[in-house]
């Protein structure tokens, strides 16, 4: 019973670690577009930008995640990651009826990945 209860845990923490990484996606978003749209900014800044946000969203989620399960942070902050990219693929398979998945779509999932297990080293290290 208490490895049920432990999962159910790791799930809430999992869960409340994305939310947070979504919605500081979210709020990266807004401001960026409200930016590019009332500014002379280069549109070419996109992508860099897009991977930027990417970054410190995977970032905070994961410092959370590893900050309240306090070991193996590496492990817990690449979950995030890698979570945070699938959920992003699968919204992308739905609502893009041209999507296929790439190089790009592999190197955000690497990027992910990395930037996650580094955060959550660090993350771990914060407590």
């Amino acid at each position: 019973m208490n490895s049920n209860k432990t999962s159910i845990n790791y799930g809430v923490l999992l869960g409340k670690s994305l939310i947070l990484s979504f919605i500081v996606t979210l709020i990266f978003f807004v401001l960026f577009t409200l930016i590019l749209t009332y500014t002379k900014l280069s549109e070419n800044l996109i992508p860099l930008i897009d991977s930027i946000i990417l970054i410190i969203s995977i970032s905070l989620g994961a410092i959370k995640m590893s900050i309240n399960t306090s070991k193996r942070g590496f492990l817990n902050g690449g979950v995030v990651g890698l979570v945070y990219i699938v959920i992003l693929i699968i919204f992308s398979m739905i609502f893009m009826k041209d999507f296929q998945f790439s190089t790009y779509t592999l190197t955000k999932l690497i990027i992910g990945l990395v930037t996650g297990i580094l955060a959550g080293m660090i993350g771990v290290n914060l407590k």
